[in-house]
Order: structure tokens, then sequence, then C-alpha cells
């Protein structure tokens, strides 16, 4: 009898339980949209080669599936979910939603979307679209130039991380801070909730709640996740998940980390990730001085704050260990500034003590390998130009 997709497992609960379902998106038509008039404010660093970072992405696929893992693609999911009239209107409805449109270009723009079917309605949504792409006749179409997007384009898609994260058999749907992003929680909730495979699944938080960002969560261990609070979690996010994460009995203490507000260290996870059950590779320049607030439930829904101390010595404690292993300390802090901007400390472990990077960074790699850790390298010259890693660009659903 075959297997009903309603009924298959899910869940997280650590950073390097062996991975077995994982989500990612593989780059397509949107990464054309950049030029150097937007790429700034769509949040990458340079124009990609679109058909090579095409191929980067395949070869990480390939690579997870060779291990076993269970590869989900959110595009292919997007379509089925739209095949839904009741997500394809909840979709519609909200792009419509933009001020900037006016009445009479968002009756025109609803026209031309409900004409749509479920594959070619996810590529507008995933790869927006230009005025010039509008059958549209109006005062606001008119003023606006043939190249300007009427729906903006999402090219971070590819990091699926931060647009929802798992935490024990439930998935927060996150709230993303920039601009240009905020529209990806949107879609990804109407995956969850409408997917035959998630729709039972219970959903936290919400993409209209306080910023929250996946990047900033690490599963310590069970029972106890940190959470990164800097350029793009809020602390009133990182109040909201805490709080939300006790209700829920899926944590007995969580950490607060304080984190550099810039593009370098965006979220926790581009500074620190997981190797092994009890070891870390780190950015050496941040890893003495970073520190961490204990966050555990008390009465009601109050939450009780502990005293702040160093990263390090609070996550051990949290975790029940003597202490947590960091590898690539020894990096001189050149190296470790360039190869931290190339998201050498951001590894997606697939279990313990056996991690994916991209190859670039040869010297945080060969400490990796000397500390026991199995390194599987990938090529990331054109996925690495919206700031991402291998744990940026997936997101575990289900991990042993």
């Amino acid at each position: 009898m075959a297997e009903n997709v309603d009924q298959r497992p899910v869940g997280v609960r650590s950073e390097v339980g062996r991975l077995r379902t994982v989500l990612l998106h593989r780059p397509g038509p949107e990464l054309r949209r950049l030029t150097p008039r937007n790429n700034d404010a769509l949040l990458f660093d340079g124009i990609p080669w679109v058909s090579r970072a095409r191929d980067e992405h395949d070869a990480f696929a390939a690579v997870l599936r060779a291990r076993g893992v269970e590869v989900l693609h959110l595009e292919q999911l997007l379509i089925e979910t739209l095949a839904q009239p009741t997500a394809a209107a909840d979709a519609i409805d909200g792009v419509l939603t933009d001020l900037r449109l006016g009445d009479q270009l968002r009756r025109q723009l609803r026209d031309q979307l409900v004409q749509l079917g479920p594959e070619e309605l996810s590529g507008v949504l995933i790869a927006g679209l230009r005025n010039d792409e509008l059958r549209s006749t109006g005062l606001v179409s008119s003023l606006l130039a043939a190249e300007d997007f009427l729906i903006d384009p999402l090219p971070n898609l590819l990091f699926t991380r931060d647009s929802s994260v798992w935490v024990g058999d439930r998935v927060a749907i996150t709230s993303l801070a920039m601009p240009a992003r905020q529209r990806e929680t949107q879609l990804t909730e109407l995956i969850y909730a409408f997917h035959p495979r998630f729709e039972s699944v219970p959903r936290l938080h919400g993409w209209a709640r306080e910023h929250l960002e996946g990047g900033d969560v690490l599963a310590l261990a069970p029972g106890v996740l940190a959470v990164g609070v800097g350029e793009r979690t809020t602390p009133a996010g990182a109040e909201r998940f805490a709080r939300t994460v006790f209700d829920h009995g899926l944590a007995e203490q969580l950490l607060v980390v304080p984190i550099d507000q810039n593009r370098a260290t965006m979220h926790l996870d581009t500074i620190c990730t997981m190797v092994d059950v009890d070891a870390v590779v780190m950015y050496p320049n941040v890893a003495d001085r970073l520190s961490a607030i204990p966050v555990r439930p008390g009465e009601g829904r109050e939450l009780i704050i502990g005293e702040r101390a160093p990263f390090l010595e609070a996550a051990a404690t949290a975790m029940g260990i003597d202490r947590l292993r960091v590898i690539a300390t020894g990096l001189d802090p050149v190296t470790a500034e360039r190869e931290q901007w190339d998201d050498g400390n951001n590894t997606l472990a697939i279990e313990p003590r056996v991690a994916v990077a991209y190859e670039r960074n040869v010297e945080t790699n060969a400490r990796l390998e000397a500390a026991g850790i199995e390194v599987i390298t990938l090529a990331g010259s054109e996925l690495g130009s919206g700031r991402g890693g291998p744990r940026c660009m997936s997101c575990p659903i289900l991990r042993d």
C-alpha cells in the first residue's frame, strides 16, 4: 500500500542528526531579473551567472540525494499548492496589497493573474512581473517605466532556511525583515497551509509577526535553542518566539545571542554552525566576545531572563556538556574575515561529523577535516553572490 503523504514523518530537534528530508529552491528566472540597477535593493552583491548558479545548485541537491536525503523543491510544491483554487486566490490577494499599484492597475493585474494556471502563476509569484508584461492602461502604468516591476522578483527564495524553521514536529513561519524578502514567507506559509503533505502540521509564528528569520535559529540540542538578534531578527521577534516555543513545550531553554548588525553577520548562522553534537565551526574574530542571555519559561507567560554570559559557556551549560568544541579559531584574522564573508562558517551538517561547505573556503575546510569532520565541498562562486552558504540554502524538514 502506498504511503499517505499526510502521514510522512516530520521534525527537527538538532542541527546534526542525520538529515532525511530537506526543502531547497532551485534558482531560476528570478535571478535573471537582477541588474546593476536593482541588485542592491534585492540584496545581492553581484549579478550571478544564472546557468552556472543552477549547475552549482543541482550539484548541491545531488550531493544530498547521494547521501540518502529526500530533496523537496519549493517551486514544485508551490505549483502543486496553487492547483487548489483557494490557495491560488490567497496568493493573488497577497501580491495585490502593494500600495504602489493603485486601484485600476490592481484590477487589471487581478484579471490577468486569475487566468493563469498553477505553473504560470507560480512563475509570476517567484520571478515577478514587469510593467511591459501586463496588458494595462491607466495613469499608474503610464507613469512607470517599461522595466519597472509591478510584482517584485524573489531572488532570495534560494535561501529556504530563512522563511521557515522546524522546531520539533512544528514549523515556524518566519517574518523577514528586509522589504525585498517579505513576500517569501507568504508563499512558504501558503505551501504549509494548503499542500497535502503539510496540511496537518501545526504552524507557529507567522509572516505578519515580529521579525524572526530562520538563519538566526540554531537547535543546539533537544530542548535547547539559540536565537541570534541583529540585522534581521529583532528583540521583539526573539521574545515572541521564546514564549511560543515554551508555550508548546518545544524547548526548555533558549539562548538569545546579540550579533553585530551588519551585512557580514546578518544571521547567527553566518558566524556559527554545528558540525557535531558538541562542536561548532565559528568565526574566530567574534568567538571570544559573543555572548548569550539564557531565557527560561516562568509562571504564566512570563519569561525568566538569566545573566548574560559568554556564548560558548552558556551554550555548554544549556546543553549539559562540559564544553562546546570550537573549530577554526586558529585562522589569522584576515583569512578568517575573508572566509567568513564567503560563508565559511555556514555549513550544513547532514549527520554528525559530516558537513557540506563551499570549496573556496580552503583554510576553514582544512581545519574542519583536521578536527575529524568529513567535508563535502561544493562550488559556490555564483550561489554565494547572495551571501548564503549550504545551511542558508536548505530547510531541514526531518532529521533523526
